[in-house]
């Protein structure tokens, strides 16, 4: 019985927040295990940024793929260099659970006042009470950072918090702005890799050399590919076929897989603090998706 376009919808954002999910656990890994942060971002952006230079210069760069020199810099640092370099600092210093609970926490609260400030939207008042939820959770897993004795953990939810503040803005500039994903993708990998590169061969200190050339291409297509082109591609496809509204509703997994993939390959086990703040920001995701 052939699928549906419904269902393979349903499974292409099933394949998009897997990716973004794991991701937490798989970069942790990463920077616990020889490499470091500038190491993942280098990667990051090279792989995904050659990939797409063709589609760039296509494109065109005198009007910077059509989308404007000024946007182009500002979807950058919204979804681009910065962003990542947050990320990845942050798991290199605090549990991946952390990280996949907390950005994904943020960019709702985000995106819910920046909808209402620059659409109008109304927020109904499950919608308001699912974002009290989230800041529930939020508070709770930074009060487990305090509480843990570790300042690094603190330093990492900060970080995790950063990300989910900028990064909550950018859907919302490609709404306000008409941008194509695709093309903004191509503008912010192409930047960050001519940005980062030569600061990274200069002053990187790069770990690369000292692992296996399978260590490198494993985290390169898991950072450039996967995360970068893939996971948009299908989260863009998934939401053309059933809407933005059908799609939201698939963003409260990702704390979920994030801490579960966490446990068999960090052996990163959430306390009872943790595992309640993350209960809460997946329950206020869900109740602020489905309004």
């Amino acid at each position: 019985m052939a699928l549906s376009s419904r269902h393979l919808a349903a499974l292409a954002m099933l394949g998009a927040v897997t990716i973004y999910g794991t991701n937490f656990a798989i970069s942790r890994h990463a920077v616990l295990n020889g490499l470091t942060p500038n190491d993942l971002t280098a990667l990051r952006f090279a792989f995904s940024g050659l990939v797409l230079l063709p589609s760039l210069l296509r494109w065109g760069l005198t009007d910077c793929a059509g989308i404007g020199w000024g946007r182009g810099i500002v979807l950058t640092i919204s979804s681009g260099l910065p962003m990542t370099l947050l990320m990845l600092n942050g798991l290199a210093l605090a549990p991946a659970a952390h990280g996949a609970a907390i950005a994904p926490g943020t960019v709702t609260v985000v995106g819910a006042i920046g909808a209402y400030l620059l659409f109008g939207a109304r927020l109904s008042g499950a919608a308001m009470a699912g974002i009290g939820v989230v800041l529930s959770g939020l508070f709770l897993i930074g009060l487990a950072g305090t509480t843990s004795g570790a300042r690094n953990v603190v330093l990492g939810d900060l970080c995790f918090l950063g990300v989910g503040l900028i990064w909550g803005v950018y859907p919302l500039l490609l709404q306000h702005w008409r941008v194509d994903p695709l093309r903004a993708t191509a503008v912010l990998a192409v930047f960050s890799m001519l940005i980062f590169g030569p600061w990274y061969l200069a002053f990187g200190n790069s770990q690369l050399l000292a692992v296996s050339i399978w260590v490198v291409i494993v985290h390169g297509v898991n950072q450039g590919i996967l995360n970068v082109i893939v996971g948009l591609w299908l989260w863009g496809w998934a939401v053309k076929k059933v809407g933005a509204a059908n799609a939201g509703r698939f963003p409260p997994l990702i704390p979920v897989i994030g801490t579960l993939s966490a446990i068999p390959l960090l052996g990163e086990l959430p306390g009872l603090l943790q595992w309640m703040g993350i209960a809460l920001i997946v329950t206020g995701l869900m109740i602020s998706a489905r309004k």
